[in-house]
């Protein structure tokens, strides 16, 4: 399978996985997932970009099905290194663990990015969405003196 026939797969697969879900501000979150899709330099960064999240929202993915669908064990393992275990994880414990995939510090990259884009706020910003961002913002600079 070609790396676009494989893009394209994990496209359907996350449309599935976020169908019917929305972000913070009440838009489909399937646009994040195509927003960090579209930061990727690589297709493994495209492909990583789109998978970041089935694992946490879709109970009925696995690490295994991914790997039956043929994506690459390196495509898998970023995965899993982006995707919080349990669920409650401390989140700098959390970016930590994506250092084990330069990978997976790629595309986390890409997706603190979208999340830190103002653009996407509709409303006046409170206090909490500040912190949220400020935690961004530090996870953001850790990783990319690693990267």
């Amino acid at each position: 399978m070609t790396k676009e026939e494989l893009l394209n797969k994990a496209i359907k697969i996350a449309n599935r996985a976020h169908k019917g879900q929305t972000d913070k501000f009440g838009t489909p979150y399937i646009g994040h997932i195509m927003r960090v899709m579209n930061y990727g330099k690589t297709y493994d960064e495209k492909i990583v970009g789109v998978l970041h999240d089935v694992i946490e929202d879709c109970p009925e993915i696995t690490y295994e099905y991914l790997l039956q669908e043929g994506f690459s064990n390196e495509i898998v393992f970023a995965i899993e290194c982006l995707t919080k275990n349990p669920a409650d994880q401390d989140y700098t414990e959390f970016v930590k663990q994506t250092e084990r995939s330069p990978l997976a510090i790629a595309v986390k990259l890409n997706d603190l990015r979208d999340n830190m884009d103002l653009t996407r706020f509709t409303k006046p910003l409170t206090e909490r969405d500040f912190k949220r961002l400020n935690k961004y913002l530090n996870a953001y600079l850790y990783l990319k003196e690693k990267y």
